[in-house]
């Protein structure tokens, strides 16, 4: 399959309409271990977004690696490791709970490049999400296509802290985590839950710990500092993975307009890196 053939994706759309409903709320607050939330009430906290619009392809319809098999609204990109890249998202207007949305999508771009470790595809997917009062959230969602990892591979080359941490906070990853974060997400990429798949078909040494908890618990760490803040804006890079074999740190530090975040990797190598706007 030629890339440009992938390329006549681009332009792709869909629209899919949720309701803001409370119930995945409480239980992304139990995740991030929280009696009391710490954004604002009867809103949704940043990136919590993620937790609505979710897909629902039958079970007929799942691969091999947990998830929908490929074509229809993504391109079939044939790299058999799916993972998320990063994104930049702003949020005009807070959403609200309770609120009927519409999300609408599209294929933004479709790009090929040779990394340390093989061919890549990246697939940029740009996401609008529209309440009655007009546009609640815009979003770029980069996702990268991988080849198996061979023996021998080198690892991502590692990446220093930006700045001095202002906030820290140490967090264990287990399977318990990943699965409940993977239910909140309706996500059955099995290398979330399934170790013997991770290790043997994907040749990772324990599960991943998604991309986006990492950034959702980049952006907790700022609210756990900055309890109701109004958050505007939060753009991140997955540097390198992380996984439940070792514990990783959250760091973040203020900055005009808002804040820099990373996450350490067991080594203190940047393993996600974030910066958040504030009004």
């Amino acid at each position: 399959m030629t890339l440009d053939h992938l390329k006549t994706w681009i332009g792709t759309h869909e629209e899919v309409t949720d309701t803001l409903c409370a119930a995945p709320l409480a239980g992304l607050a139990a995740c991030l271990d929280h009696d009391t939330p710490p954004w604002a009430v009867g809103t949704v906290p940043p990136l919590g977004h993620w937790l609505y619009f979710l897909p629902r392809a039958l079970h007929r319809d799942i691969a091999a690696d947990g998830h929908p098999h490929r074509g229809g609204f993504l391109p079939p990109v044939p790299l058999p490791r799916r993972m998320w890249a990063g994104g930049d998202l702003s949020f005009p207007q807070p959403l609200h709970v309770g609120d009927t949305v519409r999300r609408i999508s599209r294929i933004k771009d479709v790009s090929h490049k040779s990394g340390r470790s093989g061919p890549m595809v990246f697939v940029a997917v740009e996401h609008e999400v529209h309440s009655e009062t007009g546009i609640v959230l815009r979003e770029i969602h980069d996702i990268v296509y991988r080849q198996p990892a061979q023996p021998g591979d080198a690892p991502p080359p590692p990446v220093a802290p930006p700045m001095p941490a202002r906030w820290q906070r140490a967090i264990t990853p287990d399977a318990v985590l990943l699965f409940r974060y993977s239910a909140l997400t309706f996500n059955g990429h099995r290398i979330h839950y399934d170790r013997d798949y991770c290790r043997q078909r994907e040749g990772y040494p324990g599960l991943i710990v998604h991309g986006p908890l990492t950034a959702t618990l980049l952006a907790d760490l700022f609210l756990r500092h900055n309890p109701g803040a109004r958050v505007t804006g939060f753009r991140f890079r997955a540097k390198r993975p992380l996984f439940d074999t070792h514990p990783f740190s959250l760091c973040g530090a203020p900055i005009v307009g808002g804040a820099a975040l990373w996450a350490l990797d067991h080594s203190g190598a940047v393993a996600m890196s974030a910066e958040l706007k504030a009004a």
